[in-house]
């Protein structure tokens, strides 16, 4: 086992996943391609490189600096500065992602997503804000990215925040082997568990794998007596439906183990500029984000059940059943 994983944010101050205020810890890499995602720099397992058109400058420093021939030359920079432009600074197809042109950029135009850090790099960043976690309830949450991309780094991160008395809740798509699964969960105070979607096909269709393992392991984690919060991303077109929520907190209802608590959690599109960066088109990019108002009648659905739900997961926020 690597002694780092690669990380590509330490998020402070998050109130969303899981209780009181919380330090995200991002892993590079998942085995998921779902076409919503929000963080797709952490999809791949190896470094990639943003360009951010509005930083640069075309000095062509960069163009200099690489040794694959990947950089355009230098154009007027006023005709790469909107989205709409087809301008892409990188051939992406050229870069080995050696990083030589980021060195040679003073203007932050080029960066690098994802940086190596060791168990105790992380531990010490998330323990900076202790006094937070202490009088909120709050403490690490490890997602991605999937931490079960990374089962060996994971647990010997989340067994040492454990170590140092930390809060921690294990954020996870749950599609990976069992044992995997049990492994990280047992160190984990509650884990955030995703629900994308109930039909296999469906699933697979906008996440590139089905569900059956998904669902099977979130039976197991309940009948375990782990502590489970569903988390339900709410897809305009795909999951969004009054029926699909109406089957989903049958579904929830009617396992043998209670669930914790459903957390809806209403599309955005704010990560769009991430796809441009990466030199990548998103479909849903021109899909307005969802006002969480639309989601007040899905989750009666799930209090109806009586379970214990919300919109949007803030952990400072009682989930009320009906």
């Amino acid at each position: 086992m690597s002694d780092t994983c690669l990380v590509t944010d330490i998020q402070k101050f998050a109130v969303n996943d899981g209780p009181g205020f919380r330090t995200n810890v991002f892993l590079k890499g998942c085995p998921l391609r779902c076409t919503w995602c929000h963080n797709p720099e952490t999809i791949a397992k190896y470094q990639e490189l943003y360009w951010k058109r509005r930083l640069c400058v075309q000095c062509g420093a960069c163009l200099e600096a690489c040794p694959e021939d990947a950089i355009e030359p230098p154009v007027d920079p006023a005709l790469t500065q909107f989205a709409e432009t087809a301008y892409q600074k990188v051939n992406r197809e050229k870069c080995t992602r050696c990083m030589e042109c980021v060195k040679a950029c003073i203007y932050g135009a080029l960066e690098v997503t994802g940086s190596p850090m060791s168990v105790e790099q992380i531990l010490d960043e998330v323990e900076q804000d202790r006094p937070f976690y202490d009088n909120s309830g709050g403490g690490m949450t490890l997602g991605g990215g999937e931490p079960t991309a990374h089962p060996e780094f994971a647990e010997k991160l989340l067994a040492a925040a454990k170590e140092r008395g930390l809060h921690v809740c294990l954020d996870t798509n749950g599609f990976c082997e069992w044992e995997t699964l049990k492994r990280l969960a047992d160190y984990a105070d509650i884990v955030l568990y995703d629900l994308k979607h109930l039909d296999p096909a469906k699933h697979k269709e906008m996440t590139g794998v089905d569900n059956a393992l998904i669902l099977e392991n979130l039976k197991k984690l309940l009948a375990a007596g782990k502590e489970v919060w569903i988390r339900v991303p709410v897809i305009p077109g795909f999951n969004d439906s009054l029926q699909y929520h109406k089957e989903a907190a049958e579904f929830l209802a009617a396992l043998p183990q209670k669930v914790a608590r459903i957390d809806l959690l209403p599309f955005h599109n704010w990560c769009q500029d991430k796809y441009a960066w990466l030199g990548r088109t998103w479909s849903l990019a021109d899909i307005e984000a969802m006002d969480p108002g639309m989601l007040e009648i899905p989750l009666d659905f799930y209090k109806a059940k009586g379970l214990f739900a919300s919109v949007g997961g803030s952990g400072f926020e009682d989930a009320k059943s009906a």
